[in-house]
This record gives C-alpha cells, sequence and structure tokens, in this order.
C-alpha cells in the first residue's frame, strides 16, 4: 500500500448540492460475526435467536454500529470519496433492521460549506416496504491535499 498513488474523491470544488447516491444492503451472517469478532460485542439481541424471540424485537436485529457503518463506507467510497473525513453525525434508527432483510440507502448532498471545507450529507435508509429505517445528517470533509508527498 505504502508507495502506491490512490485516487482521492471529489474536492468541495468539484461537488454540486443535490447529488445522491443510492446503495442496496442485506446483512448476511458472515458480516453478522465479523463484526462480533472484530468489536468482541457479546450482545444476545444480536446472535441468539431463542433470546431474541423472548424480547420486543423477537428475532435478532442488526447491530446499529454495522448500519452506521454502511454509511461511513458509502461516504468514503463514493460520496465524496476517498480521502474524506467524517467531522459529525447525527442518526436516528426509528426501526429495527433484522438478519437477511434488504434495506436502502440514500445519502443526498444538501449543503456546502467552500471556506469550511465541509459538505453536509442527508440520510436516509428504509426497508423494502418504504418504512424509514434511518434518517440523519453526517459532516464531511472532502479531500484536501495541503501539500505533495515527494515520491523517490
Amino acid at each position: 500500500m505504502l508507495g502506491k498513488k490512490r485516487e482521492l474523491g471529489r474536492k468541495i470544488e468539484d461537488l454540486k448540492i443535490g447529488e445522491n447516491l443510492q446503495l442496496t444492503e442485506t446483512v448476511e451472517d458472515k458480516d453478522l460475526l465479523l463484526y462480533l469478532g472484530l468489536t468482541n460485542d457479546g450482545n444476545p439481541l444480536y446472535i441468539q435467536h431463542d433470546f431474541a424471540a423472548q424480547t420486543a424485537f423477537e428475532k435478532p436485529v442488526v447491530p446499529t454500529i454495522m448500519l452506521t457503518g454502511i454509511i461511513t463506507s458509502a461516504i468514503s467510497k463514493y460520496l465524496p470519496g476517498p480521502g474524506s473525513y467524517i467531522n459529525e453525525q447525527q442518526i436516528k434508527f426509528h426501526r429495527p433492521v433484522y438478519h437477511y432483510s434488504t434495506f436502502h440507502f440514500s445519502l443526498e448532498l444538501v449543503k456546502i460549506d467552500v471556506e469550511g471545507n465541509e459538505v453536509t450529507i442527508k440520510v436516509e435508509a428504509s426497508d423494502e416496504k418504504g418504512n424509514l429505517l434511518i434518517s440523519g445528517t453526517v459532516l464531511v470533509n472532502p479531500p484536501k491535499l495541503e501539500s505533495q508527498l515527494a515520491s523517490h
């Protein structure tokens, strides 16, 4: 990875209000097991069907931090893209997301602060029936290089 030049996402002057990104995701068992392995989060609500059946959720739910990860990954990969940095996020989880469910994310650039090199991205996610699952905003610094690294 070192020494290999990476493409950066778009700079603030290349972005426009109204730009959007649509993603469709499904969380599988392998995704949950990776999360549990990385975080050592043993919440039985995430993986134990017998436990979850005794709760108001009735079946295992996807950890909210995994859903937040999908949002941050979309920002890092696509809007504005590689080199972006998230300053703040305000996210509300309206309904639980269950294992194997398919859900749709919408990210829309709603504000641009050129002087502060910061954009506001509105985020929403809904299930296949159109029920709102997630809503919020994310404040992001698009990539901005202060100086070029010399390559040897």
